[in-house]
């Protein structure tokens, strides 16, 4: 059992703890609320910390007057987006080019939970999502306190962890809602009724909060990016047992920057260098380790070659590669008459296949000077991802853009363009004048800059960086500011983006509704007529999108079966 069913079974006996204390009364006696497994830890205190915060009432007006366009424009991006999801996949249909089930479409990734959504790392994504919640629950109260509607309570929103916080309004005051009252409550005065204006400035202060902290978050993270610095663009991915890199203390995931006096920027330098070597020649290997400068000295072997080809990192679950019997940490050398000694050879071949066709695909069993060559007839499919490209698909995976196994010194290197990932980082501020650079900064952690997404700088690709300059005494911390930035500012965007969707109970769905009446107002006059429309409107796109969001989820299965 690992840790992802005891954090499970955890979460199912506090889940069963809750309902038990709400079925006995236990929870209402401490005014706390559950739905579901989540508790609504209510508090009267920070009344006066809310009045002192919204005395500048212009100020607020203000920030909450220019939330409403920027709710608006982010209403119909979302809603266009949504839009042309469902177009592209029911054109899919027609054309039989649906994309494979995989986790783009599960429903754990469509909702922001840190430890469910796979795209989001569990330290960050908590960090992240409590200031978003905490931002956009709170800038709805001072906003209410400016309106001089009743904020009820405050306090802590708790699934076995606080997970955020909330301002709780008075609905009826804001959105008309009636409230039910016990007979021993007594209307001392009529209660203030908000007036549309003042209803969409509180509705939309919550998503001009979140689009704020965003645009602080990401300004800061992506002017730290010039604090760090490459180190190389060579991972020793393997070190063959026996040899001499095993015996000097190389490791896998350590970085190669040179050898001897020489500098070693890409794969290309070290396969020309080693391959100058004599057997029993003395060399020293630099590297880093965790940020950590080493050297390492060895001697070369008898067997002085270098073997190209593709390290299969994994293979896609019902791809003809699965089928055919190929598993990670082959070694891809040849397809038909053609020997593939890099990332680009295979690519190249591969753009001139095409579906129904088959290839006689050459491996080396492991990356060991015994490894065994095996053969494969493999049909390909057609390629799942993109519509319109006509390749064949194998389904293979691979994670450096160069890989090979260099035997007189025992290792195997990919490379990883560190020097051009991080360049393009630092270039999406210049790319938000168009459409894709939003779309880019939208899909960072999912897609990332080629395919693989971008959790921020940890795990192996924090190998490649160091900090420089100014930022050389944060060390490690560089690397955690920087993942909290992109967090916070991610989450932050797709919140704000998320609640401008037209659709009750989000904001943008209140915010839509009253719009639409005022402008139906307008046209036809005040009545109930207008209301009615306006709600039967507001119904219909919610209904929509929820549609849509299903359709997402469960098209490529209805295509291509469970």
């Amino acid at each position: 059992m690992n840790y992802y069913y005891y954090g499970l079974l955890v979460f199912l006996i506090y889940w069963l703890c809750v309902i038990f204390l709400d079925k006995k009364g236990v929870l209402k006696k401490y005014n706390i609320t559950a739905h579901g497994p989540l508790l609504m830890l209510r508090t009267q205190k920070g009344q006066v910390f809310l009045d002192n915060l919204s005395i500048h009432k212009r100020f607020w007006r203000t920030f909450a007057n220019i939330g409403i366009p920027a709710m608006l424009i982010g209403m119909a991006a979302m809603f266009l987006m949504i839009m042309f999801v469902d177009y592209s996949l029911i054109s899919s249909f027609q054309t039989h080019t649906v994309p494979l089930p995989g986790k783009f479409n599960e429903p754990r990734n469509i909702f922001l939970i840190p430890g469910l959504n796979e795209y989001i790392p569990l330290e960050w994504g908590i960090i992240a999502l409590i200031v978003t919640l905490v931002v956009h629950e709170f800038s709805h109260a001072i906003l209410c306190k400016v309106e001089g509607i009743k904020v009820k309570s405050m306090g802590l929103l708790v699934a076995l962890i606080p997970i955020g916080g909330f301002a709780e309004p008075d609905e009826e005051q804001l959105l008309g809602k009636k409230e039910e009252k016990s007979e021993t409550q007594i209307q001392t005065e009529p209660k203030k009724l908000a007036t549309r204006s003042e209803r969409v400035r509180v509705l939309a202060a919550g998503v001009m909060a979140n689009f704020v902290v965003a645009l602080i978050a990401f300004s800061l993270f992506f002017t730290l990016l010039s604090s760090l610095s490459p180190v190389g663009d060579i991972m020793v991915t393997g070190v063959v047992a026996g040899s001499p890199a095993e015996q000097a203390g190389i490791k896998q995931n350590m970085i190669l920057i040179g050898i001897d006096d020489t500098e070693i920027k890409n794969a290309q330098d070290l396969l020309i260098y080693t391959k100058k070597l004599e057997p029993g020649t003395n060399i020293s290997l630099n590297l880093i380790e965790s940020g950590v400068r080493k050297r390492f000295d060895l001697e070369t072997v008898s067997a002085n070659d270098t073997s190209g080809g593709v390290k299969v990192y994994s293979v896609v679950e019902k791809s003809p590669a699965q089928a055919a019997g190929i598993k990670p940490d082959m070694i891809l050398v040849r397809i038909d008459d053609t020997e593939i000694k890099e990332v680009s050879d295979f690519i190249s071949f591969m753009n001139t296949t095409e579906a129904g066709q088959t290839l006689r695909i050459e491996l080396l069993s492991n990356s060991s000077l015994n490894a065994s060559l095996l053969t494969f007839n493999i049909l390909l499919e057609k390629y799942p991802y993109q519509n319109d490209v006509k390749k064949g698909f194998i389904g293979i995976s691979y994670a450096p853009d160069e890989s090979a196994i260099i035997h007189s010194i025992g290792l195997s290197i990919g490379q990883f363009p560190a020097k051009t990932y991080l360049h393009t980082l630092k270039s999406i501020p210049s790319m938000l004048i168009s459409f894709e650079g939003w779309l880019l900064l939208f899909g960072l952690p999912i897609y990332g800059l080629s395919g693989e997404g971008f959790s921020g700088f940890s795990g192996l690709i924090s190998n490649f960086y160091e900090p420089t300059g100014w930022a050389i005494g944060l060390g490690a911390g560089l690397f955690w500011i920087l993942n909290t930035l992109m967090w916070i500012g991610w989450m932050n965007f797709y919140c704000g983006l998320f609640n401008c969707l037209p659709a009750v109970p989000l904001d943008g769905g209140h915010v839509f509704r009253d719009v639409m009446s005022s402008t139906l107002v307008r046209i036809f006059g005040d009545g109930e007529k207008v209301e009615k429309f306006s709600n039967s409107i507001t119904v219909l796109f919610a209904l929509l999108i929820l549609m849509s969001f299903v359709f997402v989820m469960i098209a490529p299965y209805a295509a291509h079966g469970y």
